[in-house]
């Protein structure tokens, strides 16, 4: 039997770009998503594990002690999957080739006979001066001197002060470089920045004069890789200043939530330039006694109901679930009327090819879908039979309003709410001493359970609520409610935070005041209670 040849495909290189996930080339995307392995700097896992396919292996190029990799090792573990038949991609931080950190790495592969492509990216040394506020061309000038700051530099060669200049990976060597130039001859008024982590909502820049850096940039207590630019240009940052401005930029915000939330907070935060930190609070699981959803979803199949109310995408998920179980999709409706209430339960029926045929229009809560419920009539109605499934900790308001109006109401349990364990005692202690600048609460029972789990916040989080029951709940908890959504749904709530946001950003420059964000201010207040 003739052995199958394999194909040796050739290492693809990827370049991830300045920090920001999504200012990956999509070239690069395409690779990751055809990738069998995928070797990523650590800084970079979160795009990797974000597009690989689901039988892709993805590695740290890290050893056991979290050290990375030589060169020589990483393109070893590249080699041996490539000889095998892999397609493997070694996805890289930054901009490896104006680095020339690949140099080891693809002479490696040479000396294997293993070919390599590369996928650029978008270079740190435009991208994160663009994100600080600073066009490298805004002096109409005609060069620009980009310099590699992890090699000696003759400073004699970069005194003339018409031409900019770009350092990258010297972040931490910018005192010595001010006085490097100083000792040169260059002005020691000289503008110079230095921006950290750019592109991303941890970005940090500080601006100084050459004289005056070393103070600065101590008194900043920063660290770590960055950008250096150095010339008249950083002058211009209020002109060109965009992503630093953002409402929310800078800010942490934990979210309490469920673990089967749907919601994508950090897309929706990273928007207003914030940062999420979610905590579970709460488990969804199914009822301890499963029969009564059985028979009431035989039932709904049977015509044993006219109306079905939905107060929770839960809910949605639960009956969704045992549809599911018993091979009935959203036809099993026809012939009922549904009832939702708030706009992500009805997007959840949307989504499951059910149109609702009732909801409040103002108030999206149990009293706002009494309000528009129907009486029963005998006449007009053949059935007075409603099915409400629910949490197994819902409030009976529904239930005895729609009793009320002449319904029967079978109120029957869908699934249970537990609460989750703790968070990390570094979380807790965040959340106790005022690390977060705002909290995201999206319903009552996520504010009971993330005291319970963890404690109050700090006075100086901004509390943000999705409705009234959320509010009353946070004020019986002792907390102060600063933003409540005009209607309980998500990208409301966070247009509204950001709005508030906006509004402590803009009293804070009008009394000359650089330090706005809550996190920041927390050492002058106290709790209220």
């Amino acid at each position: 039997m003739t052995k199958k040849k394999i194909i040796v495909l050739p290492v693809i290189y990827v370049a991830a770009g300045p920090g920001d996930p999504q200012l990956i080339t999509l070239r690069g995307i395409n690779a990751i998503k055809q990738a069998e392995l995928i070797i990523a700097d650590v800084n970079t896992m979160d795009i990797a594990n974000a597009h690989a396919n689901e039988t892709a292996d993805v590695v740290a190029a890290v050893d056991e002690d979290g050290v990375p990799m030589a060169p020589a090792v990483r393109a070893r573990l590249a080699i041996d999957a490539a000889k095998e038949g892999a397609a493997v991609v070694r996805l890289c931080a930054g901009d490896p080739v104006v680095e020339d950190n690949l140099a080891v790495e693809v002479s490696t592969l040479a000396k294997s006979k293993i070919e390599f492509e590369y996928v650029p990216g978008v270079s740190p040394i435009t991208a994160v001066p663009t994100h600080a506020g600073m066009s490298l061309f805004a002096n109409k000038g005609k060069e620009v001197h980009i310099l590699n700051g992890s090699e000696p530099i003759d400073w004699s060669m970069h005194l003339d002060p018409t031409i900019p200049i770009v350092v990258i990976n010297a972040a931490d060597k910018a005192p010595a470089i001010a006085s490097a130039l100083i000792a040169r001859g260059r002005d020691a008024t000289t503008p110079i920045s230095v921006t950290r982590d750019g592109s991303t909502t941890d970005q940090r820049t500080i601006v100084s004069t050459l004289e005056n850096i070393p103070v600065v940039a101590k008194a900043a207590r920063q660290s770590g890789q960055g950008v250096i630019v150095i010339g008249d240009l950083v002058n211009n940052r209020d002109k060109y200043q965009w992503f630093e401005n953002k409402s929310l930029f800078g800010w942490k915000v934990l979210v309490p939530r469920t673990k089967e939330d749907a919601e994508d907070f950090q897309k929706l935060l990273a928007v207003y330039g914030a940062v999420s930190v979610e905590v579970p609070t709460i488990s969804v699981e199914p009822p301890r006694t499963p029969q009564q959803m059985e028979r009431a979803v035989h039932g709904l199949v049977s015509g044993r109901f006219q109306w079905v109310v939905f107060t929770s995408t839960n809910a949605v998920r639960a009956v969704r679930d045992k549809f599911i179980d018993y091979g009935l999709d959203a036809r099993a409706f026809a012939g009922l009327k549904v009832a939702a209430i708030g706009q992500p339960v009805i997007d959840a029926l949307v989504e499951f090819g059910v149109k609702p045929d009732l909801f409040p229009a103002n108030e999206h809560n149990s009293e706002g879908l009494l309000e528009v419920w129907p009486k029963f009539d005998q006449l007009l109605d053949p059935i007075n039979r409603v099915f409400l499934p629910r949490a197994d900790i819902a409030t009976e308001t529904l239930v005895e309003g729609m009793q009320a109006k002449g319904w029967e109401v079978e109120d029957i349990v869908a699934f249970r709410t537990v609460r989750a364990a703790p968070p990390p005692a570094h979380t807790r202690e965040l959340i106790k001493s005022g690390g977060f600048d705002a909290v995201l609460f999206t319903s009552a029972s996520t504010v009971r359970n993330l005291v319970g789990i963890a404690g109050k916040p700090h006075a100086s989080t901004v509390v943000a609520v999705i409705g009234p029951q959320t509010a009353q709940a946070a004020q019986e908890h002792g907390l102060r409610v600063d933003v409540q959504a005009e209607s309980p749904n998500v990208s409301i709530l966070i247009d509204a935070l950001a709005a508030h946001g906006e509004t402590l950003r803009l009293a804070a420059v009008e009394n000359g005041d650089n330090v706005w964000r809550p996190s920041k201010r927390r050492g002058s207040m106290r709790r209220k209670h």
